[in-house]
């Protein structure tokens, strides 16, 4: 059971990790473009 819990546990982290990593990457190329970056998760030109 405690392997089960451990799987799901490291799937969510793993997940977080790449929607963060995904994230960052979104803001470098908006501003390469010259657009800002905004909080709410979009590119401001």
């Amino acid at each position: 059971m405690f392997r089960l819990i451990r799987l799901v546990i490291l799937l969510m982290v793993s997940f977080l990790a790449g929607a963060l990593y995904e994230r960052n990457h979104q803001g470098e190329l908006c501003e390469q473009s010259g657009g800002q970056w905004m909080r709410a998760g979009f590119c401001s030109e």
